[in-house]
């Protein structure tokens, strides 16, 4: 079939194979071009690494970086549909496929375990592997995004609710549908919505993946965790850190604490990594944040700092994760998004803020770098790919 986007609202509800193929490969090609690629040493790099939501954005981005860049064994857990005669598969089904490939071709192991990652079933499967293929895992990346999260434990739903706390908000946003610049005003959540944020967002499942990974006895001595986040600066405070979602995102941190403390005989490194915004599949759906990246994109390519994925992850693994007595803020957080909240930066967006209007929005922003990037999610407007070809949409992974 010729496979064309279907774009609803903050979504795009089909995939091209062939788009995420290239976008992958693109990825390893610029983690192979990195200084540090094939420098693997066994104390200073990683050998064998789990990935928990491996399938898009920063986790697809770490998959690839510990793969190509450092030779690493990955095992991958994610939620993907596959393709069917009639529907694509989902951009992460096509993505994780096309990386099996590469990998396999270059004589690395790869897998992947399809499932939901906060069940205790996809767990225990996840255990079965490493103790069958690995043995240990001296690196776990969690990066997983969902609205909603099952309690393995008691059975209850907990959806994530995206909203002020304390006061109401009103702010400027784009409408990516109406192409249109407007007010949006937002009430405060309640204490239960804060909560099940905080169930579905925050640090409670990491912890249970490491507390089950260490009692199983995969974990090798001196591991390293990492979740991902981002804390952003004054415009995205009141909807992302002053918010339901910040408060889930502190609780990260709580998390990072707790799994050191309860894994002393391993001597686990855990810290939340803050990374730069970007368009992804979740923070397309946030109010104000296509406004405020699009704004950030013109800044910041104007500047010649800005940075997709891979470049953020390839910094993460070489400057931080992997690099001789790493800086961390006061939090124990590795920081990588300095070059976008730094006051130089800020001031700038902030300036674009103040001025953006219906009007000027095309003017001042670079929302066609936005949409590009968006559509790039799903494997659509990459460079080199003919989207007039008829492709197969049964892809499989092996």
């Amino acid at each position: 079939m010729v496979i064309k986007p279907k774009v609803r609202g903050f979504i795009c509800t089909n995939a091209h194979p062939v788009g995420c193929a290239k976008s992958v490969e693109n990825q390893i090609e610029y983690i192979k071009s990195q200084p540090f690629a094939g420098e693997s040493k066994a104390d200073e790099s990683p050998q064998n690494v789990l990935v928990i939501g491996c399938s898009t954005g920063y986790g697809l981005a770490s998959r690839i970086t510990a793969a190509f860049g450092y030779g690493a064994k990955t095992l991958g857990v994610c939620f993907e549909k596959p393709p069917t005669e009639r529907k694509t598969g989902t951009a992460g089904f096509y993505n994780t496929a096309a990386f099996h490939e590469k990998a396999q071709a270059q004589g690395l192991y790869a897998q992947t375990i399809n499932g939901d990652a906060f069940s205790d079933e996809i767990k225990r499967e996840t255990i079965d592997r490493i103790k069958a293929d690995i043995g240990q895992i001296d690196l776990v990346i969690y990066s997983l995004a969902s609205p909603r999260r099952t309690d393995p434990e008691t059975g209850e739903v907990y959806k994530s609710t995206l909203k002020p706390v304390g006061q109401a908000y009103t702010t400027k946003t784009y409408d990516t549908d109406k192409d249109l610049v407007h007010e949006v005003s937002l009430e405060p959540a309640n204490e239960d919505e804060i909560a099940q944020t905080v169930k579905v967002m925050g640090g409670e499942d990491w912890e249970r993946w490491m507390s089950q990974l260490g009692q199983a006895g995969v974990l090798a001595d001196n591991c390293k965790t990492t979740a991902y986040t981002y804390i952003g600066k004054e415009l995205t405070w009141p909807i992302y850190g002053q918010a339901t979602i910040g408060k889930a995102k502190e609780d990260l941190d709580r998390a990072a604490a707790a799994i050191m403390k309860q894994l002393p005989d391993k001597n686990v490194q855990a810290n939340v990594s803050s990374l730069k915004a970007l368009v992804t599949q979740a923070s397309s759906a946030i109010p104000v944040m296509p406004l405020y990246i699009s704004l950030i994109y013109k800044v910041m390519k104007e500047e010649g700092t800005h940075q997709g994925c891979i470049e953020q992850i390839a910094g993460l693994f070489s400057e931080r994760l992997y690099a001789e007595n790493p800086p961390t803020d006061e939090m124990n957080r590795y920081r990588m998004d300095g070059i976008e909240t730094n006051d130089a930066t800020q001031a700038k967006i902030k300036g674009l803020w103040d001025q953006v209007t219906q009007d000027n929005f095309h003017e001042l922003s670079d929302y066609e770098g936005y949409h590009r990037d968006f559509l790039n999610l799903f494997g659509f407007e990459i460079q080199g790919v003919d989207y007039e070809a008829d492709v197969d949409p049964l892809v499989e992974w092996s």
